[in-house]
């Protein structure tokens, strides 16, 4: 497949195919990493990294993939560059192509990305944005791959609001990849109806399901993968908090949520989460709600069934095969 040159913005733009592509490369180059052998098959060129928001995963695996395909790595945060402030994004796009092989977005609006890709001659890839999360995904579906072998025809529930950037994307590519989805949440956090309406055509056309539900054993029922995130996006106010608690809790996953599951269901999250008191936020929420585990219980967090770290470690490898698979000439 050629992927030479295309961006890399939602995975609506991308066949089963090509994701299927994508997933392989990574795992390949996983096996190149895990033995220690050189794949710095991109030597002589060099990204930049745009983050309007702040990331720990992100970062690290587009540096380090980066590093390890051979290339340079510039970090422009927050407040590294003059994007939106000075220089419209039209005019960013088109300097930073003169420099860079590869252009890397993280922040706000989707049309932001989007509209970095117009004017770019180069690749430009979404590293998430308010709509979607792309480079994740593929790291979860890395993740069900490693541990059941095929992911068609198994069942993934997301539980919580679901209308972020998470919950979009894994519907996208659970309707892309034939995964029966379920949405479980409360009405007023399920996600917008027109991509549902999306997914739902592109998922029957695959032999699988999108399902959008408030009750949690109907969600969790047969399900291989038990997914969730924090309650709070990025952006967000802090004065949600109270309001979302109340809302989510019921959604917590817990040991006897996990239990109603798939009996080899296994647990992922895309991080960072709230499962202790043991970030600066978690001991605020602590302190103010008299709550100390989020969204997901501890036990459940630190179980055999969780496998979050080996899903951050992929992050690294999918990014890696996002970069190479658009950045390598044929």
């Amino acid at each position: 497949m050629n992927f030479y040159g295309r961006d890399f913005l939602k995975l609506l733009d991308y066949t089963e195919e090509e994701i299927l592509y994508l997933i392989q490369l990574a795992m390949n180059f996983k096996e190149r990493k895990k033995h220690g052998k050189r794949h710095d098959f991109l030597r002589g060129k060099n990204v930049v990294l745009l983050f309007e928001k702040d990331s720990t995963r992100t970062r690290c695996a587009f540096e380090v993939g980066a590093m390890d395909l051979g290339m340079g790595v510039t970090y422009l945060g927050p407040t590294g560059s003059q994007m939106g402030k000075k220089e419209s994004i039209k005019d960013t796009a088109r300097v930073l192509a003169r420099m860079y092989d590869g252009i890397e977005y993280r922040g706000f609006d989707q049309k932001i990305v989007e509209e970095l890709a117009e004017y770019s001659s180069v690749p430009v890839w979404n590293g998430l944005t308010n709509e979607f999360h792309p480079t994740q995904m593929l790291a979860d579906i890395m993740t069900m791959y490693e541990n059941f072998g095929e992911v068609k025809g198994r069942k993934l529930v997301f539980l919580g609001d679901a209308r972020n950037n998470v919950a979009n994307s894994l519907m996208v590519v659970c309707a892309k990849l034939g995964i029966h989805f379920a949405c479980c949440a409360p009405k007023e956090l399920f996600p917008n109806a027109e991509l549902v309406s999306e997914c739902r055509k592109i998922a029957s056309e695959q032999g699988s399901t999108i399902l959008l539900t408030e009750d949690v054993d109907e969600g969790v029922k047969d399900a291989s993968v038990v997914y969730t995130d924090v309650w709070l996006s990025m952006g967000e106010d802090d004065s949600l908090w109270k309001s979302r608690i109340e809302l989510l809790t019921p959604y917590r996953v817990t040991k006897e949520l996990m239990q109603k599951a798939a009996p080899d269901a296994i647990f992922l999250h895309c991080l960072p989460s709230f499962h202790d008191t043991n970030t600066r936020v978690g001991k605020e929420i602590c302190d103010k709600f008299g709550v100390t585990e989020m969204e997901v219980t501890d036990e459940v967090f630190e179980s055999q069934q969780s496998k979050v770290m080996d899903e951050a470690e992929n992050r690294l490898h999918t990014i890696k095969a996002i970069m190479y698979a658009t950045m390598k000439e044929e």
